[in-house]
């Protein structure tokens, strides 16, 4: 009997995806990336040179197994976010071969909730962002086309090379925002084994909360971010007067990852801000 080779497409190759690519490759697959600059991949991945905003580049997207959907908002391009999040999902899913599987990642700034409160994947989604509002719409696309996809909703991505607000820290400047309110996580290593997982494991449009096991509060996050580097204790002040809350600091939530554990069977290496931290910054990890 013939056996051929599994074949996996990558949209939005980049930090998270990269990973992906690189436990595929482990599985030895054959894996693609669309992307407009092949200079930043691999050398055992195959770029498709294309844009998700250019309908007519995306007829070089090839027939595959599995299609990871991970494109990433990048403000240097010069599109809004709704029209990559959105318009270039639809313009994918018109010109895309049908694949058996589709993983999209999602964010789950999708859930509104501004209290502290337990979330699930079957919690009221509200977003109070235009955010979070423009990534629920890129779900819906996906859903009216491919009711089969699997969502996962990423808590807030960290780990070698990106430390959100590392360079406030080192230098001792005041974070905006209020310690107290909850942050979700999970690091990018995680990450990328849950996708896979999620491949393998997860059920057909199934949504899935993709983070640690706990969430940390702001204050408990920077100053371990803070003990580590070596730096003065974070202070947190408020915004200055007549000046809105950032986007980032309205959320505070706490968001459960049963689901993710029981039925995609993820164990995570990081399963705390703490353990991920100290991975992350041991001597020679902080790497990118």
């Amino acid at each position: 009997m013939t056996m051929t080779t599994p074949t996996s497409l990558i949209l939005g190759c980049g930090y998270l995806g990269r990973r992906v690519a690189a436990l595929w490759r482990q599985q030895r697959r054959t894996v693609f990336a669309a992307t407009r600059n092949p200079t930043h991949l691999p050398a055992d991945v195959l770029p498709i040179i294309c844009d998700v905003l250019d309908r007519a580049s995306l007829a070089k997207l090839p027939q595959v197994d599995t299609v990871l959907y991970a494109v990433g908002f990048d403000r240097a391009s010069g599109a809004t976010m709704r029209a990559v999040y959105v318009d270039g999902l639809a313009n994918v899913l018109e010109h895309l071969p049908t694949p058996a599987r589709f993983v999209h990642v999602s964010s789950s700034s999708v859930y509104g909730q501004t209290d502290g409160s337990w979330v699930d994947e079957a919690s009221p989604m509200d977003p109070g962002e235009d955010s979070g509002r423009i990534v629920l719409e890129a779900e819906a696309v996906l859903r009216a086309k491919r009711p089969d996809a699997l969502i996962l909703r990423f808590a807030g991505i960290y780990g070698p090379g990106r430390l959100l607000r590392r360079q406030t820290i080192e230098r001792g400047e005041p974070i905006v925002g209020d310690a107290d309110k909850w942050l979700n996580l999970i690091h990018v290593e995680d990450g990328a084994r849950a996708i896979v997982a999620a491949e393998q494991n997860g059920q057909p449009g199934r949504v899935y909360n993709v983070c640690d096991d706990h969430p940390v509060r702001r204050r408990w996050f920077y100053t371990t971010m803070a003990h580590l580097l070596g730096s003065p204790s974070p202070r947190f002040v408020s915004p200055p007067i007549g000046e809105p809350t950032p986007p980032h600091e309205k959320g505070n939530r706490r968001i459960n990852n049963r689901r993710m554990k029981e039925e995609l069977r993820v164990t995570l290496q990081y399963p705390n801000y703490d353990q991920g931290l100290r991975g992350t910054l041991a001597v020679g990890h902080d790497l990118g």
